[in-house]
C-alpha cells in the first residue's frame, strides 16, 4: 500500500521536486504507524519527516477543535457573574470554597478561582477580610450605640460656637451635651460626665459610643464611658458616612432650624436646641423609624378619630406641630 501509493505521487509528478499533498501526508504517515521502523527505508521521505507531518496533523486537528470551542475556558452560566457577588456581599464570612459549595448545591458548577477572580473584580477581598460594614454594624446594634459629633454654629457677631451632641441610634433621639466656645478637654469631660450620670438615673444602657478622630476628644473624655463598660468605637479616617447618623442630624437641625434664623449668642443657641430637640424627639416623624417618632413610636398608628386640629408654633414660626383636641 505505501509503494501503490507512493507510485501515485510520483505519477503525478512532472517535472522537479515531489510534491505532497496534505491528504498524502496524511496516509503516508497513517500507514507508518503499521509498519514497523525497520520497514520505513520504503518511504521516500525520512522518518523525521514523517515525525514532522504527524506533529503538524495533530496541531492542525486541536487548532480546529480549539475554533470550534472558543479560545479559554468556557463561558460561565448566565446570571453568575451577578450571583456570585451577592452571596459574598450577603455573607461576609463565606469563603470562595464556601460559595463555590453553595452554587454545586443549586446546580451550577464554577471553579474556586473563577469566583476568587468574579469577587475581587467587585469589590470583594476574601472571606477573612470582609467583616461587616458599618451599615451592618450599625443595624445589628442599633440598640446599644451612640454616635457624636462636635459642629460650628456662627452667631450674628460672627462669633463661633461649638456644639457637642449625642444620638441614639436606635431611637434616634438627640441629647444636647453642651454648647461653648471653647471646647476643652476639661469641658468635654464633664459633658460626658453628665450624660453618663443621667443614662443611669434613666437605667439606660448601651455598648458603643462612635465618635471622629477629632482632638477634641481627649483621653478623659473616652475614659469616662470605658469606665462605665461603654467601648468607644472611632471612625475611619476621612470616613464621614461611618458615623452618618449624626451628620444627616446636623443637616436636618441646619435646614430646619440653624439657616432660618440669627443667633445672638450661647444662651439664645441653647434655647433654640432646647425647643428644637424637643420637637425633634417628641414630635418629628422619622423616615428611618417608619414615619414614628422617636419618643412615642406608639403614636404613629392611623387615628381618624373626630376631633379639632390645631397647630402649636415653635421657634416663633419656623416649625408647627398639628395634634387632634377633643371637639
Amino acid at each position: 500500500m505505501v509503494l501503490r501509493h507512493e507510485v501515485r505521487i510520483l505519477e503525478r509528478q512532472v517535472h522537479g521536486r515531489v510534491c505532497y499533498r496534505w491528504v498524502d501526508r496524511a496516509i503516508l504517515t497513517a500507514l507508518s504507524r503499521l509498519l514497523p521502523r525497520c520497514r520505513w527505508r520504503s518511504f521516500l521521505v525520512t522518518p523525521e519527516t514523517l515525525l514532522r507531518w504527524h506533529r503538524e496533523l495533530s496541531k492542525r486537528k486541536w487548532r480546529r477543535w480549539q475554533r470550534h470551542r472558543g479560545p479559554g475556558r468556557p463561558p460561565l452560566p448566565d446570571g453568575v457573574f451577578e450571583l456570585i457577588p451577592r452571596l459574598g456581599r450577603e455573607n461576609r464570612s463565606w469563603g470562595c470554597i464556601r460559595i463555590q459549595g453553595e452554587l454545586r448545591g443549586i446546580g451550577i458548577r464554577v471553579s474556586a478561582t473563577s469566583i476568587r477572580r468574579i469577587l475581587r473584580r467587585n469589590g470583594l477581598g476574601p472571606a477573612p477580610r470582609r467583616g461587616p460594614t458599618w451599615s451592618e454594624f450599625l443595624r445589628s446594634q442599633a440598640k446599644s450605640i451612640l454616635a457624636t459629633d462636635f459642629f460650628t454654629v456662627d452667631t450674628a457677631t460672627f462669633r463661633q460656637l461649638y456644639v457637642l451632641f449625642v444620638i441614639e441610634i436606635h431611637s434616634r433621639a438627640v441629647h444636647i451635651l453642651g454648647v461653648t466656645e471653647h471646647p476643652t478637654a476639661a469641658f468635654v469631660t464633664q459633658v460626658a460626665r453628665n450624660l453618663v450620670g443621667d443614662l443611669v438615673e434613666r437605667g439606660r444602657s448601651f455598648r458603643f459610643l462612635i465618635r471622629d478622630r477629632d482632638t477634641k476628644f481627649t483621653a478623659s473624655f473616652d475614659e469616662v464611658f470605658t469606665s462605665e463598660g461603654i467601648d468607644v468605637v472611632k471612625t475611619p479616617v476621612r470616613s464621614p458616612r461611618a458615623n452618618a447618623y449624626a451628620k444627616r442630624w446636623v443637616r436636618t437641625v441646619r435646614s430646619e432650624c440653624l439657616d432660618r434664623t440669627l443667633i445672638a449668642g450661647r444662651r439664645r443657641l441653647e434655647q433654640v436646641f432646647a425647643d428644637n430637640v424637643r420637637h425633634y424627639n417628641g414630635h418629628r416623624p422619622h423616615r428611618g423609624l417608619g414615619l414614628a417618632v422617636p419618643t412615642h413610636p406608639e403614636n404613629s398608628s392611623d387615628d381618624t378619630a373626630a376631633g379639632h386640629i390645631v397647630r402649636h408654633d415653635v421657634l416663633g414660626d419656623l416649625i408647627h406641630e398639628y395634634e387632634r383636641v377633643a371637639a
